[in-house]
This record gives structure tokens, C-alpha cells and sequence, in this order.
């Protein structure tokens, strides 16, 4: 996949359409070929044509594209998808991107259980989910939790002190966590362990009955963000602030 460029550079129409995600070397020249890539609403039947990168938009069998070094998404992840490419049992949450995003090897960054809701960040920059999934950067994630019984003050106040997981036996403590309904709460967390939120909540005595990713790092799960649409990234620093 092709690596960052600086500003100005230009690369042939063919090595575009392949760094995007748009085929191997024939298919991408068979596309060119057949006449379906669009620059600028014209209709490109040169391979080795060259292009300024940064900003450039082309349509690919009319679907409109813009170029960008590494892909870097947002998805509103619905219930009833795995944050895997071979997943057991429900269908792959990367069904939900379009072909050449999937043909590039994008990525969660991290994951969300199969019945968990919210903000997933898909990316094929490697580095980047290891920055922004290592223990050391502590990024926060913000989770809206429904439960099965009142929440009370003192589940609250233990989150906070710590909790004791089976994995591990020094405590696990929420970041922040606050009361938002008589059976709901914000929990804000800084680690990334297996089934964290539900182990957490069921180890003060609730239990998860809905679970939601609204934030991560400094950035929101658009309002107006379907459940299982997607949307560009304009780069990590819109996730770091």
C-alpha cells in the first residue's frame, strides 16, 4: 500500500487505483481500459497518466473515490457484527466498508463484542493501531451502559477504586464513570481488556444489559451517524486532539 506522500507529489493513474484498494495490477488496468475511471469527469484511458495526490477525487465505475495514503474511518457499528475477517459466528463488521477499503487490509482499532453498539475506528496503518491500542498511551474510550438493575452510588464509587478481574489481580479502575439513568451509567476507560465493561459492571453486582461506544479519545460518534455507516478521517490527530 502506498506510504505517505509529500504535498505535490504525482503517481500514475494506474499505481492510484492500486494503493487504493481498487484491484490488483491487471484488474486496475483492465478498469482503465474498459474506460470506467473518471478524473475531473473525464474519462482517463491512460495507465501511466500522472496526478497530484493530496485532494484527488476520481470515480471508479461511477463510484466516487478520494485518494488518501492511508485509509483511516469512522463506522457506527451496529449490534450483530464481529470486529474480525474470519469471524465464528456472526458476519465480519468489514462487510459494512466498501470493496476497496477491505482490498486495502483495513483494520479495527481494537474491538467491540458482537452486541455492542458505537464508534469503530478502522484504519490500514499498522503503527497507528499500535499507538492507539498500546497500554501505554491510555487513550480513553467512553461507554454508554444499560443494566439490568438500579445503579447504585456504591458500584459507582468501587469502578473508580478498582476492581479485580479473574485475569489479573491487580485491580482494574474506571477512568470515569457517573450515573445517567436509575439503570444507566457512563464508564470511561483508559485499558483494553477482554469483555472489560461487562466483567467490570457484573464484578460490583449489575449486570450489562446494552452497551455503547460514544467516544473515542476526543473524538464523538456523530449524531448523525447511521448505525453501519462510515465516514473518512482526516488523520490520527482528529482521534489524539
Amino acid at each position: 500500500m502506498a506510504g505517505t506522500k509529500k504535498a505535490g507529489a504525482t503517481q500514475r493513474l494506474d499505481d492510484i487505483l492500486f494503493s487504493q484498494g481498487f484491484g490488483t495490477r491487471r484488474i486496475v488496468a483492465g478498469l482503465i481500459d474498459a474506460g470506467l475511471v473518471r478524473v475531473g469527469g473525464k474519462v482517463v484511458s491512460d495507465p501511466g497518466e500522472r496526478f497530484p495526490t493530496e485532494g484527488l477525487q476520481f470515480e471508479v465505475e461511477s463510484q466516487p473515490w478520494t485518494y488518501h495514503a492511508k485509509a483511516l474511518v469512522l463506522l457506527h457499528k451496529p449490534a450483530g457484527y464481529e470486529c474480525s475477517q474470519k469471524p465464528s459466528a456472526w458476519p465480519s463488521v468489514l462487510l459494512l466498508l466498501p470493496a476497496p477499503l477491505r482490498q486495502r487490509g483495513v483494520q479495527p482499532i481494537g474491538r467491540l463484542d458482537q452486541d455492542t453498539t458505537g464508534l469503530l475506528l478502522l484504519t490500514d496503518d499498522g503503527a497507528l493501531i499500535h499507538r492507539l491500542t498500546s497500554p501505554k498511551k491510555q487513550v480513553p474510550k467512553v461507554y454508554e451502559i444499560s443494566t439490568d438493575r438500579p445503579v447504585e452510588p456504591k458500584q459507582v464509587a468501587q469502578l473508580l477504586a478498582g476492581v479485580v478481574l479473574d485475569d489479573d489481580p491487580r485491580p482494574v479502575l474506571a477512568e470515569g464513570c457517573e450515573i445517567t439513568g436509575e439503570r444507566a451509567l457512563r464508564l470511561t476507560l483508559v485499558q483494553g481488556k477482554y469483555h472489560q465493561v461487562k466483567r467490570m459492571v457484573a464484578a460490583v453486582g449489575n449486570h450489562v444489559v446494552g452497551l455503547h461506544r460514544s467516544r473515542f479519545g476526543a473524538l464523538e460518534l456523530p449524531a448523525d451517524l447511521a448505525p453501519g455507516r462510515w465516514q473518512w478521517l482526516d488523520g490520527p490527530q482528529v482521534i489524539t486532539g
